[in-house]
């Protein structure tokens, strides 16, 4: 049995020290720690926070030697004694991907903290944790071994080791149960008016909705409990999968808020509040599309090197489709905010000229050296793998409805592949081809071939997607609005400090062909000061070219922007058309319930 232990050195310098205990080392024992962590496809390094890597036999010290950026070697061991090798790990970053460690609380990923010992991964692991505060709280879903009170956690591999996150410190938890199995929602750092209680509430038929769409009514989710950690910060947003929890970070203006005392609480929910819900929701939905149904590279995960798969575009994309999609099915949303959170969708890639640069399989595959690296020229040589990916699973989700096969929806595909996944008990990997199996299938004979054209076309070229038509069909009104004066110049500004400045240009538009760049700072237009965005709009109704003053590397410069059409940067607008003609009326009823 390995064990892990896990103290804190020193909470103020933000220093973990952990330590593995090998009751019967062999003489050349290997660590490694893995350079990734699934579900963020880029190389993290996270060795380099790893430092002080010691190695003893009772007194005995023995040599460590670092044999690549992140594993280490250890010879000259007796097997007849006990190896214990430590090392300490810098904590200070409140994302979910790595560690983070403070006075307040404690947050770590195994991928951060454990190197596996090379040809014993598939052992049973253990995690100790020692010389915490007592009135620190531990969450993870790792097994605890016995009732917990020892502090001793117990995975069946490596694998699943790094594969449960660990919250430590005065948390708030609230716990429910769908499907006969418990659920913890963890929260750290809100502040004393959040509502908590709703936010369980609203998680939990969130759950309810999406064990259903898998599993069906008295079905069972594929883990025996489910832990939400969720850290709220003054500015934050993202989340993790894992197997059977779910790390997030969310900003506090986002969380709902109970009512003023004397007032009725409020029904609605802020912009902020809904995106929360749907970063739960889309994280829940990985647990299967991703954790369990996922691409053959995964399985097994390399952490060692990258993983290129070319399917983000399913994995991301159609879990960016769903997660909204749930929040409406459970009726946490009505369908004009399920409408606007699309049309925002839609919006996004609209706006990214890069979409008829790069098609979403290379999206995907290129993920580990441009998707987490973004500059200012990203928008006009990528394309997201989530928001055009989502667009697809509509594209084609739309497009079997209408077919007027019987049962043709999305969720029909995603049953067939689940149930092919299972079957193999998730040891077998779903790729492109079985995707355009599933898809077939669905369709029927006298439909496939057309639907197949439409995933061939979305995921390997650069063509818009037929969206105006499909939606059409089901009585969704696609319009077209002329956008801000910014927009229509193909600009991004963004204001810091009293500063007006250029965060990036949009290949082919009026400003790069006015020699406008990322990085100029504005100064005035047509003669006025300008600090603000809507300073430069309100001035930019001009019919006329504008004179621009703006600074680059110190020098100022003077451009002239021409005058751009209503046509230019169009924005679009999604809405229900009133009285939609049958069988429109139904397909957007079974849809969208309304």
């Amino acid at each position: 049995m390995l064990r892990y232990r896990v103290e804190p050195a020193d909470r103020s310098a933000h220093l973990f020290r952990v330590s593995l205990t090998l009751p019967q080392p062999e003489a050349c024992v290997v660590l490694r720690l893995p350079v990734w962590i699934p579900g963020s496809y880029l190389i993290r390094e996270f060795a380099r926070h790893l430092s002080g890597v010691d190695a003893r036999q009772g007194e005995r010290r023995l040599v460590v030697t670092a044999l690549d950026k992140a594993s280490w070697q250890i010879e000259g061991c007796d097997p007849t004694q006990t190896l214990v090798l430590s090392w300490q790990v810098y904590a200070f970053d409140t994302s979910v991907r790595t560690a983070y460690l403070d006075e307040r609380r404690a947050f770590f990923n195994g991928t951060s903290l454990f190197p596996a010992w090379v040809g014993h991964e598939h052992e049973p692991h253990q995690v100790e944790l020692a010389g915490w505060p007592a009135d620190w709280q531990v969450a993870t879903a790792m097994n605890p071994v016995g009732d917990g009170s020892d502090r001793l956690w117990q995975a069946a591999d490596h694998d699943e080791l790094i594969d449960h996150p660990f919250e430590l410190g005065t948390f708030w938890r609230g716990r429910f149960e769908v499907a006969g199995v418990p659920h913890d929602l963890v929260v750290s750092g809100a502040g004393p008016q959040a509502d908590l209680a709703r936010l369980l509430t609203e998680t939990q038929q969130i759950c309810a909705e999406q064990i259903r769409f898998w599993h069906g009514e008295g079905g069972c989710p594929p883990f025996e409990r489910y832990v939400f950690l969720l850290n709220v910060v003054q500015d934050g947003y993202g989340g993790l999968e894992h197997r059977a929890s779910t790390a997030l970070l969310a900003s506090r203006k986002d969380l709902p808020r109970r009512a003023v005392s004397g007032a009725a609480a409020s029904s609605t929910r802020t912009d902020g509040h809904v995106t929360l819900l749907g970063l739960i929701s889309h994280e829940y939905f990985h647990t299967w599309n991703v954790k369990r149904l996922r691409p053959r590279v995964f399985v097994p995960y390399a952490l060692d090197r990258e993983a290129y798969t070319g399917l983000l575009w399913f994995y991301e994309g159609f879990t960016s489709y769903y997660d909204d999609l749930m929040l409406r099915r459970c009726g946490l949303i009505d369908p004009a905010t399920y409408l606007k959170l699309l049309t925002k969708t839609v919006q996004q890639v609209l706006a990214t000229p890069g979409r008829w640069v790069q098609s979403l399989s290379e999206a995907s595959f290129d993920a580990w050296i441009k998707y987490y690296r973004p500059d200012e020229n990203t928008a006009n040589a990528t394309v997201s793998y989530y928001t055009k990916g989502s667009l697809v699973a509509l594209a084609l989700d739309l497009a079997l409805r209408a077919s007027g096969v019987d049962g043709a929806t999305l969720d029909a595909l995603m049953h067939r592949l689940w149930q092919r996944s299972a079957a193999a008990d998730h040891r077998i990997g779903t790729e492109q081809d079985d995707i355009r199996a599933a898809l077939a299938a669905v369709a029927g004979l006298e439909h496939a071939a057309g639907l197949l054209a439409l995933l061939e076309s979305a995921v390997n070229g650069c063509e818009d997607l037929p969206l105006p038509t499909l939606l059409s069909a089901l009585g969704i009104d696609w319009r077209s609005e002329s956008g801000s004066w910014s927009q229509r110049l193909g600009l991004r500004l963004t204001e810091s400090g009293g500063a007006l400045k250029v965060q990036s240009v949009a290949r082919g538009g009026v400003a790069e062909s006015a020699g406008v760049s990322a990085g100029d700072e504005w100064l005035a237009l047509a003669g006025w000061r300008v600090r603000q965005i809507s300073d430069a709009d309100a001035l930019g109704v001009a019919e006329q070219p504008l004179e621009l003053l703006c600074v680059r590397d110190q020098r100022v410069l003077l451009l002239t922007l021409p005058t751009v059409s209503a046509e230019a940067g169009q924005q679009v607008k999604l809405l229900p058309v009133a009285e939609p003609v049958e069988p429109a009326r139904a397909l957007r009823r079974a849809w969208l319930g309304a």
